[in-house]
Order: C-alpha cells, then structure tokens, then sequence
C-alpha cells in the first residue's frame, strides 16, 4: 500500500467533503500500518435502469479506492429503490415494485463494470438483507432515530414547512440505507453531497450496531444537461454511460456554457489545473465555449467508447451542425407514399404523436430535405426523403 499520506492526497482531490476528516485519516493510517483494506461503499438505487456520467464521478473515487489496495463493495438499492430516494425532493417519488426496480439493475453489472474491476469488487443487492426484516426489526431500528432528527433534513423540513406531504415511507429511507451500511460493515461510504444526512445516520445506526462508524466522502453532484438541476434518470436531463457515441456527442454539445469547467473536472476527470486553465481561457476569449464544449464531449466519447468513436462522434457532429449535411449513417424507413406529413413522423418512430408532431412544426423543429416545413397539411410525395426531427435525429423515408 502507498503511506497514508500519498493515499490521503490522491482520495480527497476533487472532493466537495470529508466526514469527520480526522477518523478518515485516521482509518487511512490503520489500514496502511495493519496491511487490512478498509471496506468502500457505495449504493446506487434503480430507479431507472441506465447510470449516467453524474454516478460515474463517484464511481471514479470508488475506483481509485480499488487500485489504491481497499476493498469496494457496490450496492444496488434494489428494495430501497421502491421506496424513493426523498433526498433533494419536493414531492414523493412514484413507487415501483421490487421486480421494476430488479428488472432496471440488471443492466448495472455491465455499466459498473466501465469503471470497476468487477473481479475485486463486492457486489450486492440490498434486498439480500433489507426483504428479510420483520416489522419488529422494522420497530427495532426505527427507535433509534427521532421524528424531531428526521426534520432536521432539510428536504423533510421545507416539506413539512411548506405543508407539502411527506409520505411516512419515505422516513424509513434513511433508515433503510442506513442498514446497508451495518450490513456490510462500511468504513467508507461515497456519494453525493445530497446524501449528507443519510450518511451520518447510517453511523448512528452502526454505533447502536456496536461498529466502528464510517467516514464519509461526499463528490460534487453534477449538474444535468438543462443546467438547473442536478442530472437525474428521473428528471430525464442526463447522459448515460451507455449512451451511443453521437448521442453522447451531441448531448454535452447542448450544454449552457457555464457548465463547460465543470463537466471537464468531474465527468472527464481534468485535473483541477487543467480545469482553471481551461476556465480562464474561456474568461479571456483566448478559447470559444463551441470548441472547449467539443473538446469536453471527445474527451468523455473517449473515456465510455474509445478514441475511434470519439473522432467520427465529433466529424459526424461538425457535418450535421457546422457543415449543415446528413450524417453517414441514417435509418431508412420504408412507407406508402404520398401521405400527411405529421403521420410520417409518426409512422417512422421519431414522435409518439400526430399532436407531438404539430407542435414540432409549430415551433419549426421538423425538416424535410434540409427545409423547414410550417405546414400543418403538408404531404411527403412519392419519392425519397431526409427527414429532420429536432437536432439529431434523422430518418431516410423511402416510399413503396
């Protein structure tokens, strides 16, 4: 193992917060003097089955733990994801049953695997522990924490504050979490800074548990592609690991440019001197926010696909938007010509609705060979057809 020192400086570059800073420094220099790996956690609820670049600024500090020597364990929140994550929310989350949520891990094991040695990784389902509980249990751990604790969240409080419900489930959250950390027996635990208070929780409930209780480091959240909000499966603003090359591509294309910095420090792991760098030469016009984005979008099309992916990713995306032409590859859609525009665009897949493709022509969001149609009643002749729906999608209509 490197001297806890040298472990210290690599593991808390790019943190937000360490918690408490001295029992994490502390755990650093045993595990280094006792040659025991301390055990690294982190959950991840399925709520949606796609992770995205936001779980992956954490899951890149798990890794770092990995190859530093400690043993990192990840949780799929399969039970907790039921309940609801109530953290940063100001409603309750729709409940999904236990298949949903185990149906949405199983394509985790392979997106985890981008970042992790999946071979020197613990990895479990929390409904191992959590679906064998009895209501006692249940009554059992709830008497370790007050109401009046749980209304020191701030989500909880502004909830009750704003007399907005806050579903009696979603207390048992924390909780639920909180037994993950018991279970395994966590001397680290990683996530969001949004998961403060049900980290600090979990260490109440190791106390009662009669463990040693873990240090927490907390990363950055990183904000989603809408720049308001943090990225979310559930709020829709996010780019996912497995994400095509292109559609990644475009989509850190589409970003405000006040975002740029800080997705090249936490989603492409700049260092934070490249990241000032870059910084002030955006402020001095020294770099144009376009191509500092595109150089962002290929650093990350690299990271998830490889450098060739990234190259035709970034050619693909100057054709399309500086060059004005169709990609290489488009689908082709074969269908009975003439017939109405907005049931075209139906009928090839690019809108769910006649109504949806209105509004799209009413906001001039539809193309048809490079020209915008105002139309409602325009009609597709016999014939072959490019059709441009928003930014990217595109659709060869051949008729039959």
């Amino acid at each position: 193992m490197l001297p806890a020192e040298e472990q210290f400086r690599i593991l808390s570059d790019g943190v937000a917060e360490i918690l408490p800073l001295d029992e994490f420094r502390a755990k650093l220099e045993r595990a280094v003097r006792t040659r025991t790996p301390l055990r690294v956690k982190l959950g991840c609820d399925p709520s949606r089955p796609d992770l995205h670049i936001g779980h992956a600024v954490v899951l890149e500090k798990l890794r770092q733990f990995q190859e530093l020597g400690h043993t990192v364990i990840f949780i799929i929140g399969d039970f907790t994801a039921m309940i609801g994550d109530p953290s940063g929310r100001s409603k309750t989350r729709p409940a999904l049953t236990l298949e949903e949520t185990q149906a949405n891990a199983r394509s985790y094991f392979e997106q985890v695997g981008i970042v992790l040695d999946l071979a020197r990784a613990e990895i479990h389902s929390n409904s191992e522990w959590l679906s064998r509980l009895t209501f006692a249990d249940v009554i059992r751990v709830a008497a370790q924490v007050t109401v009046s604790q749980m209304l020191e969240r701030d989500d909880f409080h502004q909830r009750f504050n704003s007399e907005q419900p806050i579903a009696l489930h979603e207390l048992l959250y924390p909780l639920a979490q909180g037994l993950d950390s018991v279970e395994v027996r966590a001397d680290i635990e990683l996530g969001g800074t949004d998961q403060r208070f049900n980290f600090l929780l979990a260490r109440e409930l190791q106390k009662h548990a009669g463990q040693e209780p873990q240090a927490i480091v907390l990363m950055p959240l990183l904000e989603g592609t809408d720049g308001v909000q943090k990225m979310s499966k559930s709020l829709g603003n996010y780019i996912a690991l497995l994400d095509p090359p292109r559609e990644m591509f475009g989509k850190v294309m589409s970003i405000p440019d006040e975002l740029i910095v800080r997705y090249y420090r936490y989603a492409t792991f700049a260092s934070a001197d490249d990241a000032r760098a870059m910084e002030q030469q955006l402020r001095d016009g020294r770099l144009h926010p376009r191509d500092a984005k595109a150089l962002v979008a290929e650093r990350l099309v690299t990271r998830y696909h490889g450098e060739d992916a990234a190259r035709y990713a970034r050619e693909e995306f100057d054709r399309m938007f500086r060059h004005k032409e169709v990609p290489e590859e488009i689908e082709t859609v074969p269908l009975q010509l003439p017939m109405p525009l907005v049931e075209v665009v139906v009928a090839a897949g690019l809108v769910p609705s006649k109504s949806e493709a209105r509004r799209l022509i009413a906001q001039g969001g539809i193309y048809v060979n490079g020209e915008r149609v105002t139309d409602y009643a325009a009609v597709l002749a016999r014939g072959e057809h490019i059709v441009k729906v928003g930014k990217r999608r595109f659709v060869r209509i051949q008729s039959v």
